[in-house]
């Protein structure tokens, strides 16, 4: 055995030990380890990762859709149900012919058979909904962009061929799920929702009360079954040879479930992401794991551990941050955040993202905001014809969870009401967005600005639908080809952004980043490229008055040239101000 080789089955060892101490396996912890390996790698040979390397540039910039954002029909009523092409193929072609290639990733959403929660219910991993495509569709995906797919890991389908089998005590299925007795003392499970946890089933051997964290159709897995660990680590190989190279572990935070605890973050659970990093980077090292949590923000940065854990965690304080500083023209929170945020590590980055298909999570932003603001933010989603979520907390009682709009529609005014710097203001948060440090993930709704859809809310009477628009392919070129509609506005501005952003070292998501103290009603940072060579201010007014910037409140060397990358302007030399007009965005770059 090489010493690759003997490393390798140790750290997995290692991992596995931590995983199940105190669990009676049915195999010892070295067959395991063994068995695992052997998955992972099927017919591929042994890769020896480099630590801390960075998997990512300024060119990275990864746009979040459905894989039926965008169905090509001559007909919109029946688009969704009879397609003229796979959705997929639709896709495909979007990307390829009208985003110039401005993106070069893509997070397809889950693109395999469910039952509920728009494919977060799945009922086989390794199909894909033949609704949207097939695997060949996705396969062909992949040459073109860096393809992220979810790997839906804390729950499946009450109707999976998993769960029936559970149902009917049958192999496979009948011990992959966690259950519970209604005695057990439950009050400190941390939930996302209002539905009860345990749902109670019969089966042949008597009545079980399965672990249910989302939903009664959303069944949750038994970690504590290392045959439940050697089907996922199966369905990541399958993954692998289709294509995808960016792995969004859904949910992850609850994956491992503990009596007499919160049953989220738990030891076993971060144990569980560095076996799934440790056997993913020996199969194919250029692969990127991202965590999912939505949770508070000093929890969702854990999932980093020490370089060793996810490569990028989904930056969930950012989003409602962002939104509570342009709605209400006061930047303190997200700068005091900011400044309390540590540099990724070599080899980690942020995954930044402002909108996606789910809503603006709330629990993220505890300890960020006060009460007051949070209820304001509640207040003016509703006003801009919005829904909010509810979760249970511990006492008993509903709290927001999660506010649910079009983030076009959330931006149409301020806490004040609508204003006429809608546009503007949604420009603005892009323009934040893309130059922070870390990854950005752009939501499909938000490059095309999409406002939100009643229609699919009433029909559905799910609060996120109203941010999920299925475009009919014909309607979504007629819109973005408008050059007076606001969907062609936003549409080439970002993707003007985005062209503007991929040229800059500075921009890089693991670049220096620090917050600027500027008056008023600016907000800014300043980032520096790894070399050293680039810096650029990034100064946004988030008002809705002009301000001026003060040229000698930024520390511009005067031995050197000035330009503003957006407004692709040279600053004179004798300037000693910029005026920025209401949600005006100035990157002020030394090399143009």
């Amino acid at each position: 055995m090489s010493t690759v080789s003997e490393l390798f089955l140790q750290r997995v060892e290692q991992h596995l030990h931590i995983i199940y101490e105190g669990v009676e396996l049915p195999l010892s912890v070295t067959e395991l380890a063994q068995q695992l390996i052997k998955i992972i790698l099927g017919s591929n040979a042994l890769r020896d990762p480099t630590p801390h390397t960075n998997r990512w540039d300024e060119q990275d910039i990864v746009l979040i859709a459905y894989g039926d954002s965008i169905i090509k029909h001559d007909d919109s009523e029946f688009a969704v149900s009879s397609p003229m092409e796979a959705p997929l193929k639709t896709l495909h072609r979007f990307i390829k012919e009208q985003c110039d290639m401005q993106l070069n990733a893509l997070h397809i959403l889950p693109f395999y058979p469910y039952s509920s929660d728009e494919g977060f219910a799945v009922m086989n991993y390794v199909q894909v909904n033949e609704s949207l495509g097939d695997w060949g569709d996705i396969q062909n995906i992949a040459k073109d962009v860096k393809l992220m797919a979810d790997l839906v890991i804390n729950h499946c389908s009450s109707r999976s061929v998993w769960f029936e089998n559970f149902l009917n005590d049958l192999h496979p299925g009948k011990d992959y799920f966690k259950t519970a007795s209604l005695t057990d003392d439950l009050s400190q499970v941390v939930r996302p929702r209002t539905s009860s946890l345990l749902n109670t089933v019969t089966t042949p051997s008597g009545e079980k009360h399965v672990w249910c964290t989302f939903s009664h159709d959303q069944v949750d897995f038994d970690f504590g079954n290392p045959d439940v660990l050697k089907e996922f680590v199966g369905i990541i190989r399958h993954y692998l040879d289709n294509g995808v190279r960016l792995f969004r572990l859904d949910a992850v935070a609850f994956l491992w479930k503990q009596l007499n605890t919160s049953c989220i973050n738990l030891p076993q659970t971060h144990e569980a992401v560095r076996l799934m990093r440790t056997l993913i980077e020996h199969a194919e090292p250029s692969v990127v794991i991202i965590t999912e949590t939505n949770i508070p923000n000093q929890e969702n940065l854990s999932y980093f551990g020490n370089a060793n854990e996810a490569h990028s965690i989904y930056n969930f304080a950012l989003p409602p941050l962002l939104l509570h500083t342009l709605l209400s023209g006061d930047s303190t929170a997200i700068k005091h955040w900011m400044m309390s945020m540590p540099p990724a590590q070599n080899g980690t980055a942020y995954f930044n993202f402002i909108a996606s298909h789910d809503g603006v999570g709330l629990r993220p932003i505890e300890g960020l905001l006060q009460p007051s603001e949070v209820a304001s933010l509640v207040s003016t989603t509703m006003q801009f014809g919005g829904r909010v979520s509810m979760r249970t907390s511990n006492d008993g009682t509903h709290t927001p969870y999660e506010l649910n709009i079009a983030l076009f529609d959330a931006l149409q005014g301020t806490h004040n009401g609508p204003d006429k710097f809608g546009l503007e203001r949604f420009m603005c948060a892009h323009a934040i967005m893309f130059a922070l440090e870390g990854i950005p993930g752009l939501y499909i709704h938000s490059l095309l600005g999409t406002t939100n859809d009643y229609e699919r809310f009433e029909n559905s009477q799910h609060n996120r639908a109203i941010n999920r628009h299925r475009w009919q392919e014909s309607k979504l070129l007629a819109a973005i080809g408008e050059k007076y509609s606001h969907h062609h506005k936003v549409f080439n501005g970002i993707k003007s952004l985005l062209a503007v952003r991929k040229k800059q070292s500075a921009f890089h998501p693991n670049a220096t980043q620090f917050t600027l103290h500027l008056a008023g009603g600016l907000f800014g940072f300043w980032r520096q490229s790894i070399d050293r060579r680039q810096s650029i201010f990034c100064v946004y007014n988030i008002s809705d008055k002009p301000q001026t910037l003060t040229l000698a409140d930024l520390n511009l060397i005067n031995t050197q040239k000035w330009f503003d990358l957006v407004a692709d302007k040279t600053i004179e030399e004798s300037q000693l101000t910029i005026e920025l007009e209401p949600y005006q965005s100035v990157w002020l770059s030394n090399i143009k």
